[in-house]
């Protein structure tokens, strides 16, 4: 049995393949029940964000499973082959755990220390528990995971300063103007990553800062945490109009095309920063004049130039992976031996049960107390004989020499 991870990430594909490839927060749980039905899949996990759509499957046989996964993506994304094929990543056992050990540590995002990516790995845990996808691999190995992105949080630096998709992004704009005092700013979108957006915006000393949200209701708590205003889509135009800086982070849709913003003052710039997948702005915007577009593709070249000053951060967090990567190799090897250990027990213990009963007359004169210790005589006799061969069989799964015992355990036994 083995963990196989394949998809597609910010490090693999594009913005325009990964919002073909992304999985709405709705939609997860379907995907995750579709794929464990597969024949060749045993369990199933979906993370999807902005940055990727990862399936995390246990499968006897890797090749079947990476052709499952391989075809449920691309009905996705209404892709042939040859276009998804060089994007896709694939990764399994040791490699697999790897990679969603780096994923939850931060490690494996545009931006190095992403907080945000913790809570989703946690998400697409529990959406796999809840739709049968995860049972006792993949409930062993997100375990794990968060337990690595909670140690790089609170061991090292790695979090803290900017570690967030919509924290990086105001951060790249305050750089590319070079303050946000008195500038006009645009919030499309009231979710989790406008909230973000929104607060980071207040925290740098934005100049107004206008919410726009489906809904002007849904929209006007944030409006009124930051000292905003709101907005609903209906007046979408208008507030592209009046500012200067827009931050697009609204849920899976083109909103901002060229005629939306054809009402502007050629003469006056405006700079688009779209951080939704699917995005939000259809890239024919960023053609018009004195318009400047920037997506994912963009915050991630930013970002990546921020890398070196962290580098301590990351390798100490490297250093947390590999030390929590050997004690949970160490607890899968014990869990592949537990099955063998039960049944030498289950034998021993109908052996032992077994005498008990043939020298039933013979005990038929001891009372219950008698009888009783006789029982937990037989009992303690049993387990400390064998206590040995349990431990080595545990200690010793996995290598050569484990698969020798365990054979010979059978054998002796007669187990098979």
């Amino acid at each position: 049995m083995s963990v196989i991870v394949v998809g597609v990430n910010h490090r693999t594909a594009p913005v325009g393949v990964l919002e073909r490839l992304a999985i709405a927060g709705d939609e997860v749980g379907k995907a995750v029940i579709g794929l464990a039905q597969r024949d060749n899949i045993r369990e199933a996990a979906v993370l999807s964000t902005c940055g990727r759509t990862e399936l995390y499957l246990v499968a006897e046989r890797f090749h079947g499973a990476y052709a499952d996964a391989t075809d449920f993506l691309a009905d996705i994304g209404s892709m042939r082959g040859d276009e998804l094929l060089p994007h896709l990543f694939s990764h399994h056992d040791e490699a697999a755990a790897t990679h969603l050990f780096d994923v939850a540590a931060g490690l494996d995002s545009p931006v190095l220390g992403e907080s945000e990516i913790l809570g989703q790995v946690r998400t697409a845990w529990q959406v796999a528990q809840r739709n049968g996808g995860a049972r006792t691999t993949l409930d062993v190995l997100f375990r794990r995971a968060l337990r690595v992105g909670k140690r790089a949080r609170t061991e090292t630096a790695i979090g803290r300063g900017t570690a967030s998709i919509s924290h990086a992004a105001v951060d790249m704009v305050a750089e590319r103007l070079g303050s946000l005092s008195g500038v006009s700013v645009l919030v499309v979108g009231a979710g989790d990553m406008g909230r973000g957006v929104a607060t980071a915006l207040y925290g740098a000393g934005a100049g107004r800062v206008v919410v726009a949200n489906r809904t002007a209701a849904r929209g006007s708590e944030l409006a009124a945490r930051v000292g905003g205003e709101v907005v609903g889509f209906e007046r979408l135009r208008d507030a592209f109009t009046a500012c200067d800086v827009a931050v697009t982070c609204a849920t899976g849709e083109t909103l901002v095309t060229p005629d939306l913003l054809a009402g502007r003052a050629a003469e006056r710039p405006l700079l688009v920063v779209d951080i939704a997948l699917p995005r939000n702005v259809d890239p024919e915007a960023a053609g018009l004049p004195e318009v400047t577009v920037l997506d994912l593709d963009d915050l991630r070249d930013w970002a990546d130039r921020g890398l070196a000053a962290r580098a301590a951060d990351a390798e100490r967090v490297a250093d947390i992976v590999a030390d929590e990567l050997e004690s949970y190799l160490g607890e899968v090897t014990a869990r592949q031996a537990a099955p063998l250990v039960a049944q030498l027990h289950e034998r021993a213990e109908q052996l032992r049960t077994g005498e008990l009963e043939r020298f039933a007359g013979r005990l038929g004169r001891l009372d219950d107390q008698q009888r009783d210790a006789v029982d937990a005589l037989t009992r303690a006799i049993v387990a400390k004989l064998l206590h040995s061969p349990s431990v080595r069989l545990r200690n010793d799964a996995g290598t050569p020499q484990g698969e020798r015992n365990a054979a010979a355990v059978s054998d002796l036994f007669d187990l098979g």
